[in-house]
């Protein structure tokens, strides 16, 4: 069978558009800020209320995401808020004001958290009808989205000024990555909402038989939300503790480098490079290390390498073992938040959306409160904080039952 004709691949590629599409949309906004701060006239304490106001959208968009993913089912949200974010480019560019601004950046943030929750539904349901692992390579996409964005931002910034000409390219290509999302995403959603099996007495962080896989009808719309159960609470712990360790390491590392490892200039930005970098190339292999090991392994080792790696490298000091501590940190805390999407999406749409929610709360909330944390002592023990995070990673992951290792065809050992 063909790349070109084999369901999978042709599900996994359409799915990946809008992990691309996501991480290019956030990017290709987040570059021209300076450009919007300078069209709107705003300060620096208003350029940071307009980052908070995606952020609060998202966080904020949590019941109205699980009332849409019942009603439209995924694929659906998926498609209407890819074409979302690509519109509300053009109207950030054409804001006029900066109460404008405002309601774009909240309303972008309220179609994240729906295209988030709707695309990892769809990997998560591609895995489980053709039992291969993919979720880990599907979010190194989302990293490559962003990527792409940040080229594209630096040559069009340097052929002319305008904002609009750089969001209207930009909208062109997340308008090809509609079309390729349409031709393949699937058209049934991740299996229903099934029993706690900590409820039933199950043990604690074992590994659970894997179920045959079963095409679930989208739930009904009437249905309401429910108690969120022990394990989609442990869950939601899981991804906050895993982003708050993610978003504070993208947000502090280059200053840590800088003010207490005492980098220079040019070696500071490596920071984020190399946490980055890391987990791209994590991602690439974790659909591999998955199917050998189960998720459960992959995150409870992978938070472990990551908190104790950058606990030795804080007590060591320097540059060197900095920059080793963040490597550590970028492999082991990569594969979190596809494996904790991937067990949400087998307990439901509700905890899914609860989880993502509980993702994006980590991601707000990491970064200030490491700045506090900062504040009230020093960034070595804001950085602490973040080791004694993907700690808390690994004794949730302990907490939650994991199915059984998926059979890894040969060609997803590697990647492709």
């Amino acid at each position: 069978m063909t790349r070109l004709h084999d369901p999978f691949r042709r599900g996994q590629l359409a799915i990946a558009a809008l992990f691309l599409s996501l991480g290019f949309q956030y990017a290709t906004w987040a570059a021209r800020i300076p450009a919007v701060k300078a069209d709107l006239g705003l300060s620096a304490a208003e350029v940071g209320v307009l980052l908070m106001a995606a952020g609060v959208g998202a966080a904020v968009s949590f019941p109205a995401v699980a009332w849409l993913m019942r009603r439209m089912g995924s694929r659906r949200l998926a498609l209407l808020s890819q074409l979302g974010l690509a519109l509300l480019l053009l109207a950030l560019a054409a804001a006029p004001n900066y109460p404008v601004a405002l309601l774009v950046m909240c309303a972008d943030g309220v179609l994240v958290g729906c295209l988030n929750v709707a695309m990892n539904a769809q990997g998560a349901a591609l895995e489980a009808r053709h039992e291969r692992n993919t979720m880990a390579r599907l979010h190194a996409v989302f990293s490559a989205g962003s990527l792409l964005a940040a080229l594209l931002a630096s040559g069009m910034t340097a052929a002319t000024g305008s904002v609009t000409a750089h969001f209207g390219v930009a909208v062109v290509l997340l308008a090809a990555l509609g079309v390729t999302a349409r031709t393949g995403l699937l058209d049934e959603d991740a299996p229903a909402d099934r029993p706690d099996p900590a409820d039933a007495g199950a043990a604690a962080g074992a590994e659970a038989p894997a179920a045959a896989p079963a095409p679930a009808a989208p739930e009904p719309a009437r249905r309401r939300w429910t108690v969120p159960s022990r394990l989609t609470l442990w869950m939601c712990c899981a991804m906050v503790f895993g982003t708050v360790a993610e978003g504070a390491m993208n947000d502090w590392s280059a200053l840590y480098l800088k003010d207490v490892a005492e980098a220079s200039a040019e070696l500071a930005p490596l920071g984020i490079a190399v946490v980055s970098g890391m987990m791209v190339v994590a991602r690439l292999f974790a659909d591999g290390w998955r199917g050998r090991w189960g998720d459960g392994r992959v995150v409870l080792l992978g938070s472990a390498v990551a908190g104790t790696g950058l606990a030795v490298a804080l007590v060591s000091g320097g540059v060197a073992p900095a920059l080793a501590g963040f490597a550590c940190m970028g492999l082991g805390i990569a594969a979190v938040t596809p494996c904790v999407y991937a067990a949400a999406a087998r307990q439901g749409s509700d905890a899914l959306t609860l989880v993502a929610a509980m993702g994006t709360t980590g991601l707000l909330a990491g970064p200030p409160l490491i700045g506090f944390i900062a504040g009230a002592s020093s960034l070595a023990w804001g950085m602490g904080a973040v080791a004694a995070s993907a700690g808390a990673v690994a004794l949730c992951s302990t907490r939650i039952r994991w199915t059984a290792p998926a059979p890894v065809a040969q060609s997803e050992a590697t990647p492709a």
